[in-house]
C-alpha cells in the first residue's frame, strides 16, 4: 500500500470514529499513540491529520498533541439554519418539478415502517440521510447532496443529536414533507421542511440543562 493510499485510509477510520464518537469529543492523543493504533507511520498519518485539521474535525497543539473538537451548540445551530435554507429550496423545486420519485418513495415506506416500531439512533440516523438526501437528488441540485453529507457529518459529532431517544415526531415531519411533494404542492413542501427544521432546532435546545 503506497503513501497516499495509507493516508486516506487513516484519514476514513479516524473520521469515522469520531464522527461515530468512538473516538470521544476533547480526546487528545500523540501522534505515535494514533500511528500505533492504525498500525502506519507518522507520514501517512500527519497527512491524514492535515485534512482533518482543515475539516475542523482536530486541532494540532504543542508536542504532537491531537485535540478532537468538540461541536457546540452555536455551531449545531449554524448548521441547521444553513441546512433550512438549502433544504427548503430543494424540496419547493422537487414539488414543483417532480413530485415523489421512486427513490422517495421508498424512503416514505421506509419512514412509514420505522414509525412501527422503536428505532435507535443509528438506524433513524439512517433513514434520516435517506431522507434528506434523496429530497436534494431528485431536486436535481447536483452541489447539494456534498454539502448535506459534510454538514450531517459534523451534525452527527455533536453530544446533543445523541441524546434523542425517540423519532417519531421528526419521522412524521419527513412523511409531511413527502406527502406535499406527492401533492405537487410546492408550498406546502417549502413550509413542511422549514417546520421541520425550526422542529429540529427546538428539540436541540429543549435537550440543553437550564440555569
Amino acid at each position: 500500500m503506497n503513501q497516499e493510499t495509507l493516508s486516506q485510509a487513516a484519514y476514513r477510520r479516524l473520521r469515522e470514529d469520531i464522527a461515530s464518537q468512538k473516538i470521544a469529543p476533547n480526546s487528545a492523543f500523540t501522534e505515535i499513540e494514533l500511528a500505533r493504533a492504525l498500525d502506519i507511520s507518522r507520514t501517512p498519518l500527519r497527512a491524514a491529520l492535515s485534512r482533518l485539521q482543515r475539516e475542523g474535525v482536530i486541532e494540532r497543539q504543542a508536542g504532537a498533541t491531537v485535540l478532537v473538537r468538540a461541536i457546540t451548540v452555536d455551531k449545531l445551530l449554524e448548521i441547521l439554519l444553513l441546512r433550512k435554507v438549502l433544504e427548503r429550496a430543494a424540496a419547493e423545486r422537487v414539488a414543483e418539478r417532480r413530485g415523489l420519485t421512486p427513490e422517495l418513495e421508498a424512503v416514505r415506506r421506509d419512514t412509514s415502517r420505522l414509525l412501527e416500531g422503536t428505532p435507535d439512533f443509528g438506524e433513524f440516523w439512517d433513514k434520516d440521510e435517506a431522507f434528506h438526501l434523496e429530497v436534494a437528488k431528485a431536486a436535481e441540485l447536483t452541489i447539494l447532496p456534498v454539502i448535506l453529507t459534510e454538514q450531517r457529518a459534523i451534525v452527527r459529532r455533536c453530544t446533543i443529536i445523541r441524546t434523542h431517544t425517540r423519532f417519531d415526531d421528526q419521522l412524521r415531519e419527513h412523511l409531511d414533507v413527502l406527502d406535499a411533494i406527492e401533492a405537487r404542492d410546492p408550498a406546502a413542501a417549502r413550509a413542511a421542511m422549514s417546520l421541520h427544521f425550526d422542529n429540529m432546532r427546538t428539540r436541540s435546545l429543549g435537550t440543553l440543562p437550564g440555569p
